[in-house]
């Protein structure tokens, strides 16, 4: 399975290499034209059979959350900092990988035997144990992702890491070897996106598009809040997303407001299609959408993602349905968008 290649490479943040060697090997023989730019990103068009002057950016970015070694102590324990938003509650006990010879490795926690201690430890005081003895565990700089393995739960449940956004990569190659569509496909594969969307800043700036379609891994938040009473009730009052309901169309986060003709565009191509889909209200979080809207005079940008639980954790999960939704809901824009769609009045 492709999504199972894509989720067990690593990619953290600045290194996405082993990504991006699957997205060119998958999508060579189905553009007309594919580069890669200085910042690492993936760019690929596939030119439209009805109106090849009018250009659809979709992106999905290659990396994924993870660390990054800062210095290893004399024992050979290793320190390190995040790169991406990690919640340092999950690291205790972990495992990993360390660097360019993914070194396996554990991240440090007294024992229970010890007591148990409510306070939550601080990236900065926890180290990563690899077995080593002295400083040559690793070098300043060597990236860390978590080690993880892709598993099918049941016929529409999968688990893995990096689904944020390797689900988004997996939909974006898919799109492309079902086309060509009637207008030109711009795909933008992007690096550096969990630490500030800077791959598709300059992937837009390129490509300069007449709109785009943002494919990403959203949270589903839809299970039980573990900081709450017992019987504070089963799940939150407004989980705003929930896994299996179908493609998220997001109103708003932190770096965008969705374009009101974007989402209006999105539901009338849903309902039209018979495609499940959903609405985003709540406002966390944010995608490469927030740099591609504000490329050169300002971009349409249409947020489409898929429902995932745990999501920046080393297990996710995601609905192969929710999946399917996300492209088709994809590919019936792309059928059905027109030079005019987004034109102002």
């Amino acid at each position: 399975m492709l999504l199972q290649e894509l989720s067990e490479a690593i990619g953290v943040s600045g290194e996405e290499d082993e990504v991006r060697a699957i997205v060119l090997r998958e999508i060579r023989d189905v553009v007309s034209e594919l580069t890669v730019d200085a910042l690492g990103n993936v760019i690929a068009i596939q030119r439209g059979s009805s109106h090849p002057d009018y250009q659809v950016m979709i992106a999905a970015h290659m990396d994924e959350i993870g660390m990054m070694a800062t210095a290893v102590d004399a024992n050979g324990l290793i320190q390190f900092t995040n790169v991406g938003g990690i919640d340092a509650r999950i690291l205790p006990g972990l495992r990993v990988k360390v660097g360019a010879r993914r070194k396996r490795g554990v991240i440090q926690w007294k024992p229970i035997h010890l007591g148990r201690d409510p306070k939550t430890a601080s990236i900065e005081s926890l180290r990563i144990d690899v077995g080593a003895s002295d400083k040559s565990a690793a070098k300043p700089g060597d990236r860390i992702a978590f080690d993880s393995q892709f598993r099918q739960l049941s016929d529409t449940v999968v688990r893995g890491k990096a689904f944020d956004d390797r689900v988004g990569c997996a939909v974006l190659i898919d799109i492309l070897r079902a086309g060509p569509y009637p207008v030109t496909v711009a795909a933008a594969f992007t690096t550096q996106e969990e630490i500030g969307l800077r791959g598709a800043q300059v992937a837009a700036q390129r490509l300069q598009p007449d709109a785009a379609i943002v494919l990403e891994g959203t949270y589903a938040y839809d299970v039980p809040d573990p900081l709450l009473e017992p019987d504070a009730g089963d799940v939150p009052g407004n989980p705003g997303t929930r896994f299996g309901a179908g493609a998220v169309i997001t109103l708003a986060d932190r770096q965008m407001i969705t374009d009101p003709r974007a989402i209006a565009f999105l539901r009338q191509s849903a309902e039209a299609n018979g495609i499940a889909y959903q609405v985003k209200t709540m406002g966390g979080g944010g995608t490469d959408g927030g740099a591609i809207h504000l490329a050169q005079t300002g971009v349409p940008v249409m947020p489409i993602s898929a429902p995932c639980r745990y999501i920046h954790t080393p297990a996710a999960l995601l609905n192969l349905e929710d999946y399917q939704s996300v492209l088709a809901l994809a590919q019936a824009a792309l059928n059905t968008i027109q030079p005019e769609t987004f034109q102002r009045a």
